[in-house]
């Protein structure tokens, strides 16, 4: 029975790695925001967005979300491809419902530029949802100004193309502009030493605060 079982498994992960398009597939577990456990134990990304990590702002609504639209639920596999690392990326559909869209609407995902068939409609749900400030865009997780701890107003920003680490404070060129989006790891500081413990570096811009 169990070498049956092994085997049944072993066909489903095989079809699924073969083929581009499933349908009836059950989720047996949702990963995260943007990660599926289908039937056969295999793992899907979710095409054209990113969520929040488990530990990063919006990160547990992001999955409790997923989980609204997919857990225990049919779903319908189209346009799989791998992305760099070799992890199997689709559009998932469930009950007609576009789920990579459907997370981008809640807010509590970004859209990541993938060439594909529903690109404009994925994109354009991310920018409203960034212009109405849903999800990771609203002041929970998207500040400006630091609302728990007014007077620790150090920004930790990570640069999205580098990932280099800088830190910012008042009277830095850049601070004004910059932007706290703790669903990427972004932080306040109420030092520069809490900062730089936390792998950050000054801005070459910034003159000297001295804490």
């Amino acid at each position: 029975m169990g070498i049956l079982l092994l085997a049944s498994v072993g066909l489903n992960i095989f079809q699924f790695q073969k083929n581009k398009s499933l349908e009836g597939v059950e989720v047996l577990g949702v990963i995260d925001g943007d990660t599926l456990v289908l039937a056969g134990k295999v793992r899907i990304r979710l095409r054209s967005l990113d969520a929040p990590e488990l530990n990063y702002c919006g990160g547990q609504e992001a999955k409790a979300e997923l989980e609204r639209w997919v857990l225990g639920k049919q779903v319908v596999i189209k346009e799989k491809i791998v992305d760099q690392k070799g992890r199997p990326m689709a559009f998932v559909y469930s009950d007609g419902a576009l789920i990579n869209l459907k997370m981008l609407e809640s807010g509590w995902a970004r859209f990541h530029s993938d060439t594909s068939s529903v690109r404009a409609q994925l994109k354009a749900a991310g920018d409203q949802a960034k212009k109405e400030g849903r999800g990771i865009y609203s002041p929970k997780c998207y500040q400006k100004t630091n609302p728990e701890k007014p007077k620790c107003n150090i920004k930790g920003n990570i640069d999205k193309v580098s990932g280099k680490k800088t830190y910012f404070y008042p009277g830095c060129s850049q601070y004004e502009f910059t932007i706290i989006e703790k669903d990427l790891g972004e932080d306040w500081f109420c030092t520069e030493k809490e900062a730089r413990e936390a792998g950050f570096t000054k801005a070459e811009t910034c003159g000297k605060l001295g804490n």
